[in-house]
């Protein structure tokens, strides 16, 4: 528990997939004493990647909390995923923290998900320290990585530290503003002046008096430019870089320092603004108020929300208003939270990340508040799924059990969605990629529901491209009264579904014309191609007749539906697919590689735009030919490439492909 008096800092750990941030995360827990040996990806060993999902994958999953003591300094660390598929886990740690380590491979340099949590970093003015991490491997190149970054991410960036040696020769870190000729080795002397200027130059531009003392030439003292330089990262307005390896140690003292005077404490981010312009102070005496930040559910404990204590001090007992949603929650236990332990503590303070169990009614994204106080911060946004799969329960007991189960994997990630498609039937669940839902369906048989996966059929539909007129008629005599019902019908191509009466004289009484339209319902449900049902077709009643005694909205119900498919064979009708808006983000090396490849999925390129080293691709293409794309995609970039996709409406099935769709569903049919 943190004492009154000690300054809590919360930084939440973010990069790209594999830049190392969970080694680094156990090399911080080493050096500040919190742990005494560092624990291995590879063997499952790790304080952040717990859960028995992790240990299999060899990946961060979720978002881990890890705290450690420096220098009288409380760090939480919030160790999020680098998979753009847990893009919820990864948002969500970064809203909770007040500032970010971004680490950059010093092999790979920046890629998609690097520019994705900067963007993040931006959009909430984040300070952040940039770590180039991996030193010690073959090809690191800090120089080149450092110009990749000024390249590719927006801000004032400079060089904090410098590498001693590169790859496995990486064996020191050497400050910047500190170095002093003698102790630095010959070879890094012309680079140490450059990278000082250039960390001088940064330095006196976050500082107006600084910058016109410097302009007239006048020397600004080492303690003097320190000062400014600490709190030029503090405030922000200078992201400092400095080299590491985490699996030697090397450069991790020094990134541990920079940190504690660096970054800022808890209570020095300033006002908290709710959606409504409201503000709090992010003191332990304001008005409460935090947000739920995650959720997750543990099969011992239940439902754990993760909160981030944003004002005001919280303590068991205390009534909180889920302003989000209007109700009131009272919880009976707090509790910090440092890898999988939970301790339970007195109260939770402003800057503190928590956690409160057995409450249902939280959600991630909720925000909680005195209600004699009350105040909504705004909500996490999240994008929209880019994956889905089919899913089919092995047996009838994991059918039964299957609603409850999904229930609690979406109470637990908003990115998840579940639906039954009206059009095929299946039961579908998307998420942010093919991980993402694999690691959904693993869950599932956690939850002792078993499922197979299969790909989506595609919902087609049918349209007309001509006008056409045509007769039903429906007469049946069988004794008493009979069933009379006769109808013209004119269909025209058109953009959504119209139904419109053109009877003159009373040829057809406008009693029945809703009958009719029914009819005409019931037959557009079934194409005469594929039996897909059919749309963009305008439908108007011409002529008719009636019978006074016979006639009924039965009658012409079913004669509204007889001329509908009547009509609809002389109208040309087509075969559409459904087709959706993609746009992908990758390195721009892979240009040529994306673009191939698009062509091979019968894409329309909308638009190519390149910015810095990245290049994001717009294009149309069909739905059937996206179902495999998180996986290919991944392959094609080497884990480079990032997309995201929306409906965009139907076009027309080319005739070849046409009549594959056709002969398959005749098959299916007949068998």
């Amino acid at each position: 528990m943190q004492s009154q008096n000690v300054p809590v800092r919360v930084v939440s750990l973010a990069a790209h997939s594999g830049a190392g941030k969970t080694t680094l995360a156990e090399a911080l827990l080493v050096q500040s004493g919190a742990l005494l040996r560092a624990g291995r990806v590879e063997d499952g060993t790790t304080q952040g990647d717990h859960t028995d999902a992790e240990k299999t994958h060899g990946f961060s999953i979720s978002t881990s909390v890890l705290r450690l003591p420096h220098r009288g300094t409380d760090l939480t660390l919030l160790d999020t995923p680098g998979y753009a598929d847990f893009v919820r886990e990864i948002r969500g740690g970064i809203r909770a923290a007040d500032s970010v380590l971004v680490l950059v491979s010093a092999v790979s340099g920046v890629e998609v998900g690097t520019e994705r949590v900067w963007a993040t970093a931006d959009r909430f003015v984040m300070p952040r320290i940039v770590v180039i991490s991996k030193m010690d491997r073959e090809r690191a190149n800090f120089h080149a990585v450092l110009a990749d970054i000024r390249a590719s991410l927006k801000g004032p960036v400079a060089a904090a530290f410098l590498p001693v040696g590169e790859g496995p020769d990486f064996r020191g870190v050497v400050d910047v503003l500190g170095a002093e000729g003698g102790e630095v080795p010959g070879e890094l002397r012309a680079p140490l002046r450059e990278a000082r200027e250039a960390l001088v130059d940064a330095i006196v531009e976050t500082d107006d008096e600084l910058m016109n003392r410097y302009l007239e030439g006048e020397e600004i003292g080492p303690e003097e430019l320190r000062g400014a330089f600490l709190r030029a990262v503090h405030a922000g307005t200078l992201y400092p870089v400095i080299p590491i390896s985490a699996e030697t140690g090397v450069g991790v003292p020094e990134l541990l320092d920079l940190m504690v005077d660096g970054l800022r404490s808890a209570s020095e981010r300033g006002l908290v603004t709710g959606v409504d312009g409201q503000t709090r102070e992010p003191t332990p005496d304001a008005p409460a108020s935090a947000r739920v930040w995650r959720v997750s559910v543990d099969p011992y404990v239940g439902k754990l929300a993760y909160i981030r204590v944003w004002s005001g001090t919280i303590r068991p007992g205390d009534t909180l208003r889920n302003t989000t949603r209007g109700v009131d929650v009272k919880p009976a236990h707090l509790y910090v939270v440092s890898g999988k332990e939970l301790t339970e503590v007195p109260e939770l303070r402003a800057g503190m990340i928590g956690v409160l169990t057995k409450l249902p009614e939280l959600h991630t994204g909720d925000t909680l508040a005195d209600p004699a106080n009350p105040i909504e911060y705004d909500p996490l946004v999240l994008p929209d799924p880019a994956h889905t799969v089919a899913l089919f329960p092995r047996t009838r007991q994991d059918e039964d059990r299957l609603s409850a189960a999904v229930a609690r994997l979406l109470d637990e990630d908003p990115t998840l969605r579940f639906e039954r498609e009206g059009q095929t039937g299946e039961l579908l669940l998307s998420g942010m990629g093919d991980m993402h839902t694999t690691i959904a369906v693993e869950k599932l048989a956690s939850l002792g529901v078993n499922v197979d996966t299969r790909t989506p059929q595609i919902p087609y539909r049918e349209t007309i491209r001509a006008s056409s007129q045509a007769q039903g008629k429906h007469r049946k005599q069988s004794g008493g009264h009979g069933q009379y019902g006769d109808c013209h019908l004119r269909l025209d191509p058109g953009e959504g579904t119209a139904f419109r009466s053109e009877v003159v004289g009373g040829a057809i009484p406008s009693k029945y014309l809703p009958s009719i339209e029914k009819g005409v319902g019931d037959a557009m449900l079934k194409g005469p191609l594929a039996g897909y049902p059919i749309q963009d077709v305008h439908v108007a009643v011409t002529h008719g007749s009636y019978h006074d005694v016979d006639s009924s909205d039965l009658a012409f119900r079913t004669a509204g539906a007889l001329a509908f498919r009547n009509a609809v064979e002389g109208a040309r009708p087509v075969l559409l697919e459904p087709v959706m808006l993609l746009k992908v983000r990758a390195p721009a090396q892979f240009t040529g590689d994306l673009i191939g490849d698009l062509q091979t999925r019968r894409a329309r390129v909308q638009g190519m735009d390149p910015e810095g080293t990245v290049i994001t691709v717009t294009a149309v293409v069909p739905q059937s030919e996206l179902q495999t794309y998180s996986a290919d995609l991944r392959s094609l970039t080497g884990d480079r490439g990032a997309f995201s996709v929306k409906p965009y409406g139907y076009q027309d099935l080319p005739d070849h492909l046409a009549k594959k769709v056709i002969e398959a569903r005749k098959a299916a049919a007949a068998g």
